[in-house]
């Protein structure tokens, strides 16, 4: 049986994503662009309801989705460190939206193959619309790094800050190293090829360059979060919080 700590940090990934990018709404910087990222911010957050409610499931506990997202702390989210970065800028927002479309694109095309049939047939509806995003902030990448002076300095900026926290979407932890043994995920050892491969084309075509930095930080998979993953969660779970099960 497939163990719910791997749906629930999948699940984790799309859903303080979809967080960051309804932050976004109202502010975009035209209002077809304000539209598009809320489209992705709901897209994302359908597949965190998909995912937190079979990791509900799997657990056994009477858990639902609401309840895994709304009564767990920063701690207990398994997220990867990079969805929970500031927007900052527009230039930000689509640099962090690439690394993590790139990365979401081939998981899930992994995720196709799963042995086990919940996750596949969600995988099944999901890539048809991470498809979509990654070409979408690819797009992006390559319009503000092969336009203006100062687009292609802002965007380079994005690049280079948030290039280390792009080795922990590839870098397995004991949980997806289970999964990829059992047949339930894909290797991300095998994968990671496939994403620096993609990451280096769209940015040679957006005439930026790839960040010689090495080192990498990590641990949102286990747990260990920088500080803003609590503020997201403040926002989030404050209602909720503050008058448990309420009903409208």
């Amino acid at each position: 049986m497939t163990n719910y700590n791997y749906p629930l940090q999948l699940g984790d990934n799309a859903l303080i994503l979809a967080q960051r990018l309804g932050e976004w709404c109202g502010h975009g910087p035209v209002l077809e662009q304000d539209i598009a990222l809320t489209n992705i911010a709901l897209d994302l957050l359908g597949q965190a309801r998909l995912l937190l409610s079979y990791a509900g499931e799997l657990e056994g506990r009477g858990r639902s989705e609401d309840d895994l997202a709304y009564f767990r702390d920063a701690k207990d989210y398994r997220n990867v460190l990079l969805v929970e970065q500031p927007n900052t800028d527009w230039a930000y927002t689509i640099a962090r939206q690439f690394f993590f479309d790139t990365y979401n694109y081939y998981h899930w095309q992994g995720l196709l193959q799963s042995k086990d049939e919940r996750l596949a047939q969600i995988a099944e509806k999901a890539i048809k619309e991470i498809t979509y995003h990654l070409r979408y902030s690819s797009e992006w990448m390559i319009r503000l790094g092969d336009g203006t002076d100062i687009s292609r300095e802002k965007i380079q900026m994005a690049v280079d800050d948030l290039w280390m926290y792009t080795g922990e979407l590839t870098t397995p932890n004991t949980l997806e190293e289970e999964a990829a043994r059992e047949g339930t995920g894909p290797d991300l050892n095998a994968l990671r090829p496939q994403w620096e491969a993609k990451v280096r084309e769209v940015l040679q075509e957006a005439t930026l360059q790839v960040p010689a930095a090495k080192w990498m930080q990590s641990g949102g998979k286990d747990g260990r979060h920088t500080e803003h993953l609590g503020y997201i969660l403040a926002e989030m779970q404050h209602v909720q919080r503050t008058y448990p099960n309420l009903e409208w």
